[in-house]
């Protein structure tokens, strides 16, 4: 048994403390992978589109993992049929940003990089949605406060998160059709 706040012993519970450094160690090396494959697209001739977006998604982000963070303290769930599923849904979610970002290459960035001529990615799970990574976003804001029992931060930030993705989303598609061969299939 575990000492909860005010030294009341919580039965059947779990820690969860260890989630929200491994998110933030993930989205650590995925900013530095972020920021060597720009380099790379700019060197063989990318140009970077709406810049001004990328501190919003930043700032989103960053927030919602400290109300998060703010939120479950003390960070103990109940050992539970929601705790289990919410793991196993996130492992399932994380192999399909992983594979996302693994099937884009050297083309995946957090930011918004075209080489002008190049085409589009259509393989891995791009061969089923235009933008699996954008769902892992959304389906990453709904599981992971389901998990750490944060209802305020669930609401706010999957409320938050949607006119950005959608702006995101437009911006994307518009810069890709502009400078890629982007093709007919969407």
């Amino acid at each position: 048994m575990h000492c909860g706040p005010g030294g009341v012993e919580e039965e059947g519970t779990v820690s969860v403390a260890w989630v929200l450094p491994v998110v933030v160690l993930q989205r650590l090396f995925e900013l530095e992978l972020c920021r060597r494959n720009r380099r790379a697209l700019v060197a063989r001739g990318g140009r970077e589109c709406h810049p001004e977006t990328y501190p919003v998604m930043v700032a989103l982000h960053t927030l919602f993992l400290l109300s998060l963070a703010w939120e479950s303290y003390p960070w103990r769930v109940p050992l539970d049929f929601r705790t289990v599923a919410c793991l196993a849904a996130l492992l399932l979610v994380t192999g399909l940003r992983y594979g996302s970002i693994a099937t884009l290459g050297d083309h995946w960035t957090t930011r918004i990089v075209v080489v002008p001529g190049s085409r589009v990615v259509r393989a891995g799970p791009y061969r089923f949605l235009r933008h699996p990574n954008y769902l892992v976003i959304v389906l990453e804001f709904l599981l992971l406060p389901l998990l750490l029992r944060a209802p305020y931060t669930l609401v706010a930030f999957s409320l938050a998160n949607l006119p950005v993705l959608r702006q995101r989303i437009r911006l994307e598609e518009k810069a890709l059709r502009e400078t890629t061969d982007y093709g007919e299939r969407y």
